[in-house]
């Protein structure tokens, strides 16, 4: 049985050097076609295994390698997740990952968020650590990567370790365990780090060695296909090409794709049936007819009716199993949007596998969803979040959707998934606190007091009296109590210097009235008084005393002692 070549998504943080890389390899420009230089859209490029010896031949001769694998197919993603719609039925698309890392500038949040997507999925990856020519003091010193970098000054070679070890230890809080690829044991249990430069070349034919080796030694099973039979694919991008109208970018990895054949695509409802016109690949930017593709290949294909085809969604070349196949794609779909509970948050995204890789890493972190659809924020996800009964729930999450402005529910949206997952988090600590402090107002705050001498201004119905907080907050209508625990009525109002107060805070003075009690009786010039917390509130604030300031975590402390006096158990 042939093996089929593999495919391998170049992915990571923003600017990093996934394009310049894979330009550097198949001596082709891809970035200087593209806006601000940077890639926007995902796009597939063949690299034959002519060009995999033209590069790395001499270092997998070394290793006594043979390559049966037709070559690689590259898959080049922006620096956002949009990698993420690259799902076939059971894993992502990709059967290997290149995630790049600027030397300089270490893991990134895209960094993290493409290794939580890739780890989601299973899909194994090598580390090329890029830029090493922008390190000061860099030199080009021998072909060979490791030779090149021992014979560096030693101030460069110390940089180069120092800077490739916070990328260990970074991955190493992430439960991965890296190291540089020479110094690698178990291929299986590590993650390969190659550092290298995709503009002067430098770790290139190491990362391909890399590369290769793992593929052809641990995935030639899985790359084993029937050529023979129908195509399996993935719907990159839908563009306009002229001259043909309407077109997909697509990766097929699996089976043959034929002109003329019979094509279902998923959709969100019902899948698209078409009848293909013609199919091509794309040679240094122009596009070459074929009359028929095996997999894994880049395929653009020109077919009617795709006004209702989206980006991210599979399909399949039809025999004589229309319906089957119909059913199947309406399944794997249902999968995803299904997958839902009663109670939860709206998560929104732009494509399927996008939407799916959302909500799995929310799901690793326990997060109820209760609806999940592709496409743009509408007034039913408002209406549907805005009934949840806990606030928590009144929140939608959205990746690479326009963002939607009402009062009645929470957004959160981003072209990051890191940073949504992020900002939801954020969110909801904020919420907690808000919550915990609203709390604390129906709450009989913690508060010390001392009756001043020289101010006795009532002495019963109610009594008034000067008083200084010695801490905590006196609020109207707290219960007072003195320092035997005995029960002192409550304060009536307060008042400064004629003006009306509803709290008192530390070292702040006022007058209070104070009902059913007379001064040279219960209380006196100089009495410490302290509010008398119910158990039950104060079982509440050691619960929320991370709110409470230090001083009023003692009080607190102070008024469980004499409570305690007359009953041990008190607040325990």
């Amino acid at each position: 049985m042939p093996i089929r070549q593999p495919i391998v998504l170049l992915c990571g943080h923003v600017d990093h050097g996934k394009s310049s890389i894979l330009e550097k390899i198949r001596e082709i420009s891809i970035t200087k076609h593209e806006a601000g230089g940077i890639t926007q859209t995902l796009k597939s490029y063949n690299l034959p295994l002519k060009q995999v010896n033209k590069i790395a031949g001499h270092l997998i001769e070394k290793l006594n390698i043979k390559l049966t694998i037709p070559g690689i197919l590259f898959l080049d993603s922006p620096g956002h997740a949009a990698f993420t719609n690259l799902r076939k039925r059971g894993g992502n698309l990709a059967d290997l990952a290149i995630l790049v890392i600027d030397i300089r500038e270490g893991v990134m949040p895209q960094t993290i968020e493409s290794i939580e997507i890739l780890k989601s999925y299973k899909t194994p990856f090598i580390i090329a650590l890029n830029k090493i020519d922008s390190l000061s003091g860099w030199h080009n010193k021998d072909k060979n990567l490791i030779k090149s970098i021992s014979l560096q000054q030693e101030q460069v070679t110390n940089d180069i370790e120092t800077r490739l070890y916070r990328v260990v230890q970074k991955l190493g809080e992430l439960n991965l365990n890296a190291d540089r690829f020479d110094r690698i044991e178990n291929y299986t249990k590590q993650i390969a780090i190659i550092p290298c430069s995709a503009k002067t070349s430098e770790g290139l034919p190491e990362l391909l060695m890399v590369l290769t080796g793992l593929a052809q030694k641990y995935l030639e099973q899985e790359l084993k296909l029937e050529t023979t039979g129908p195509a399996k694919g993935i719907v990159l991008e839908i563009k306009e090409e002229r001259g043909l109208g309407k077109i997909l970018d697509t990766v097929i990895y699996d089976g043959t794709i034929k002109k003329g054949d019979k094509l279902a695509i998923a959709t969100l409802s019902d899948p698209i049936t078409t009848k293909i016109k013609n199919i091509f690949v794309e040679e240094r930017g122009r596009l070459t007819p074929k009359e028929e593709i095996t997999a894994a290949n880049g395929v653009i294909i020109s077919a009617p009716d795709l006004d209702n085809a989206l980006s991210g969604m599979p399909f399949v070349i039809i025999k004589n199993n229309s319906d089957e196949v119909k059913n199947e794609l309406k399944k794997e779909i249902g999968e995803v949007l299904i997958d839902t509970e009663k109670d939860g948050i709206i998560v929104k995204a732009d494509t399927l596998g996008s939407l799916e890789a959302l909500m799995n890493l929310l799901k690793l972190k326990k997060v109820k969803i209760k609806k999940a659809s592709i496409g743009s924020i509408t007034k039913k996800d408002i209406s549907d979040a805005k009934s949840e009964k806990e606030l928590a729930n009144k929140i939608i999450l959205g990746f690479n959707i326009d963002d939607y402005e009402t009062q009645e529910a929470k957004i959160i949206t981003n072209q990051v998934i890191y940073k949504i997952i992020e900002d939801y988090e954020s969110w909801l600590l904020s919420l907690k606190k808000q919550q915990e402090t609203k709390e604390l107002e129906n709450i009989i705050y913690p508060v010390k007091i001392q009756v001043l001498r020289g101010c006795v201004f009532r002495q019963s119905n109610p009594c008034v009296v000067g008083i200084r907080v010695i801490s905590g907050i006196l609020k109207n209508d707290t219960p007072l109590m003195k320092d035997d625990g005995s029960r002192c009525s409550e304060v009536k109002s307060m008042q400064n210097e004629g003006e009306n107060l509803q709290k008192a805070e530390k070292n702040q003075e006022a007058a209070i009235a104070i009902p059913h009690i007379t001064v040279g009786r219960q209380i006196f010039e100089d009495t410490i008084l302290y509010s008398d917390i119910p158990e039950e509130d104060f079982i509440k604030l050691k619960k929320l005393k991370k709110l409470l300031k230090h001083d009023e975590i003692e009080i607190l402390k102070e008024i469980a002692l004499i409570k305690r006096k007359n009953n041990p158990l008190w607040g325990i």
